[in-house]
């Protein structure tokens, strides 16, 4: 039996998705039953848990041997790393006690030691707290997730731009949520997988220009990357209805990428979903009809 936190999400959902596929008994922990009927549709157990309540999240975490740990997102109208370090606690406190054999955690390229730098703090925090507990532990760190951009597209379609924080030709490591969901659905059920960091990305690293050429191609239309100027990065976060300390939170991550460059390993786990594809069939669920 595995438990999958995060299944109403992009990763999660393709982890449990995989899983079930595979004849799999799997519990999907979430805040609301509501947005998770269709797992119980494929045979899934759903129970509903809040990250914070710490005694149900043990709970739901009883009622597997291996399970899937996601840090939500804190809404960005708050203090978005003060709301995720407190739910990193609420997890790592719920471990304990649970009776877990094995855990595979999400956390992110580039995880570092730090204060105010957004994921990047939060997650190296939540991967150390993942080291000092005894159930071992994989940690997949995956690259900038091409679901990022889904916003993008109604401003590429009203006027044919992709606002983007980064060089227009400034080449990233970038994965599709569903290849990340795959590996962890993977190093859940291999038995000799190893624990520590497991890189993710896709089959290749693309830029600002290729993300806006994709929405082209899947819009029948030119679409040119918008640089946003480094000296309105707040500006630009806060117009986006971010906190104050969220906004600056996101530009200073945004910022230490540009500066100290984003962690490339030399043997990511290679996805095979390419950018044409993931947003080709992202435009497509957004069709109305």
């Amino acid at each position: 039996m595995y438990v999958i936190m995060g299944a109403t999400g992009h990763v999660g959902r393709a982890a449990a998705r995989c899983l079930l596929g595979a004849g799999h008994a799997v519990t999907v922990a979430t805040r609301n039953a509501q947005h998770a009927e269709d797992f119980a549709g494929l045979g899934a157990r759903v129970v509903e848990t809040d990250v914070r309540d710490v005694d149900a999240l043990s709970a739901a975490f009883r009622c597997g041997r291996r399970a899937f740990l996601l840090n939500p997102p804190a809404d960005v109208s708050s203090d978005t790393d003060a709301e995720e370090q407190e739910t990193v606690r609420c997890i790592l406190a719920a471990l304990d006690g649970s009776g877990l054999e094995r855990v595979v955690a999400a956390s992110t390229y580039g995880a570092r030691h730090g204060e105010g730098v957004g994921d990047l703090t939060v997650l190296h925090g939540f991967e150390e707290g993942l080291r000092r507990q005894p159930i071992p532990a994989a940690v997949v760190r995956s690259a900038y997730y091409m679901s990022n951009w889904d916003a993008a597209l109604s401003s590429a379609r009203r006027d044919g731009t992709l606002p983007t924080l980064f060089p227009a030709d400034l080449r990233i490591p970038m994965v599709a949520p569903a290849d990340v969901g795959r590996r962890v659905a993977e190093l859940l059920g291999d038995d000799g997988a190893a624990g520590g960091l497991h890189h993710v990305e896709g089959p290749e690293r693309y830029s600002s220009d290729d993300v806006a050429a994709a929405f082209g191609r899947a819009l029948g239309r030119e679409v040119r990357a918008d640089v946003t100027p480094r000296a309105h990065f707040e500006a630009a976060f806060r117009k986006l209805g971010f906190s104050d300390p969220a906004a600056r939170s996101y530009a200073r991550m945004t910022q230490a990428c540009l500066d100290e460059g984003f962690e490339v390993p030399e043997r990511p786990w290679r996805g095979t979903v390419t950018l044409d594809a993931y947003v080709r069939s992202f435009r497509e669920a957004c069709v109305p009809g």
